[in-house]
């Protein structure tokens, strides 16, 4: 957990309940569809991207790496998001995607 944000850690550090509430959630709702762990990350990515949530796109490209996900998948998910959110917010997830991916070659 040391590259989640520190305000992010101190959260569950100080209510550590409310974070084992939160976690079960998310392996609730992660288990209660039919979607690959594939398609599950590139959703949430999508979701990160879409919000404008910088810290949930770092995190979600991560995740995706994680789960043996290629750059190029990364990054069309980010090109997709041209036509619904325009190109500065691309940009923007772009730039935030390759602060991952720049980390990892």
């Amino acid at each position: 957990m040391t590259d989640l944000p520190v305000p992010f850690q101190r959260i569950r550090q100080e209510y550590p309940e409310v974070a084992a509430a939160y976690d079960a959630l998310g392996s609730a709702t992660h288990e209660a569809g039919p979607l690959d762990e594939k398609t599950r990350q590139l959703v949430k990515l999508a979701l990160a991207v879409g919000a404008g949530l910088e810290g949930a796109v770092h995190a979600h490209t991560r995740r995706s790496i994680e789960a043996g996900i290629s750059p190029d998948e990364i990054k069309h998910v980010v090109l997709l998001a041209m036509t619904t959110l325009g190109f500065p917010a691309t940009v923007r997830a772009y730039t935030w995607v390759n602060d991952e991916l720049s980390d990892k070659t």
